[in-house]
């Protein structure tokens, strides 16, 4: 098994616990950074980063996604929640999924954003394209593609033309060191089996305009865990950068009601 270190942590807030899972590519910082405040409003929220992302040096070897459930779990451990719902977003819904599988007394709730419970085949092919624009060190190159599959139409080319080759440069230099493991994390998961058994409240947050992970996906999610409810952003990958408050709202009004 890999050997995984403690994970870089930020503890927010007061209350009942969030435990934060971001995606492949991200950090806390910039998957949750816009919406942190209003889940620490009325939680304790544990924020950690994966290895090679945020302050969390990178390991080497692969990483799965049964390495960073335990891994979560283990900075909630450290940062004394007993019980905490999970928050995951793209890799963080097959991390969260695999955390309620292998810790169910720990698990009061699900959200999954822009999740999946397995890759299918045009996630692979990203998955595929994203590892060799890294391995060949080619950032520039890795920001089309992220910019492409990553962000809706519809803000994308929103972005004024003379921002565009600036709004590139920024998610370029952004680009965390773990990126290419993480996104092998994804390629090698499959939590299909896990959902039957998720026995707590799930709220699947679909992105609707999404390239690189399908909102089939997050269908196949909601019809898979039972009672889960099943909501839609319109947005592509990314909703923290398109529509972060609508997301925050699906979040925060879902936690409300079912008392998590």
């Amino acid at each position: 098994m890999t050997h995984i270190p403690a994970l870089s942590t930020s503890v927010t807030g007061s209350g009942p616990g969030l435990l934060l899972a971001h995606g492949a590519g991200g950090s806390i910082e910039g998957n949750y950074a816009p919406i942190i405040p209003a889940l620490a409003a009325a939680h304790t929220v544990v924020a950690p980063d994966y290895p090679g992302s945020g302050a969390t040096p990178r390991v080497p070897g692969g990483l799965t996604v049964d390495v960073l459930a335990d891994a979560i779990v283990a900075e909630a451990d450290r940062a004394g929640l007993e019980t905490f719902t999970l928050i995951g977003y793209s890799l963080g819904t097959l991390v969260s999924v695999r955390a309620a599988t292998r810790h169910p007394e720990r698990v009061r709730g699900l959200v999954l954003t822009a999740g999946l419970a397995r890759p299918d085949n045009r996630l692979r092919a990203s998955l595929d394209l994203w590892q060799k624009l890294l391995a060949d060190g080619d950032l520039k190159a890795f920001a089309r593609f992220v910019a492409l599959s990553g962000f809706g139409e519809d803000f994308y080319n929103a972005v004024p033309e003379d921002q565009v080759a600036p709004f590139l440069d920024q998610i370029a230099v952004n680009v965390p060191a773990g990126a290419a493991e993480q996104a092998g994390a994804v390629g090698l998961a499959d939590t299909t089996a896990d959902l039957p058994g998720i026995s707590v409240p799930t709220l699947v947050i679909a992105t609707t305009q999404d390239t690189l992970v399908s909102p089939a996906n997050s269908r196949y999610l909601a019809d898979n865990i039972p009672g889960a409810e099943y909501a839609e952003i319109a947005s592509g990958h990314i909703p923290m950068a398109e529509r972060p408050e609508e997301w925050q709202k699906l979040i925060t009004d879902f936690l409300e009601r079912k008392g998590l």
